[in-house]
């Protein structure tokens, strides 16, 4: 019998290396997954729309551009997802990040939250629709090779 390989989706902060260490973690445990998640270069991830549609002179308009064309990729990505992680970093208020976690909720998706307990009031309802909330990227890793291999 053929193995499942799992689609995990990787959304939240792009500022420290948590998503490589569960790339790599779970690469060290030999888990069949395949990750997927945001374009993570702020600079192309803001600047889409306007490179590919045209400039704009008011940043509402650019923003919405590129807004709406990374709406595709996230929505697809989250939408044939097995799990969704969801990192919450301290540096900065991730709007999209929230976002991602309620779209997946929605859809019915396991969701995996990641973040410092400074943030546990805040994000309060957020982790209440989580299947689990962690702390670090190892936890996560731990929890994929439970769910995965059992």
């Amino acid at each position: 019998m053929k193995q499942k390989q799992w689609s995990i989706y990787l959304s939240g902060e792009i500022h420290s290396d948590w998503r490589e260490q569960i790339v790599s973690g779970c690469g060290e445990k030999q888990l069949p997954v395949a990750f997927s998640g945001p374009v993570t270069n702020h600079d192309a991830s803001d600047m889409v729309g306007v490179n590919i549609l045209g400039a704009e002179s008011q940043n509402f308009w650019r923003d919405r551009k590129g807004a709406a064309i990374n709406a595709i990729r996230t929505s697809a990505l989250i939408g044939a997802a097995d799990i969704v992680v969801v990192r919450f970093g301290p540096k900065y208020k991730q709007w999209n990040a929230a976002f991602d976690a309620g779209y997946a909720a929605a859809l019915g998706k396991p969701l995996v939250i990641l973040h410092d307990e400074e943030h546990d009031h805040a994000l309060k309802e957020v982790d209440a629709a989580a299947n689990a909330t962690t702390r670090s990227p190892m936890q996560v890793v731990e929890i994929l090779d439970y769910v995965i291999k059992g």
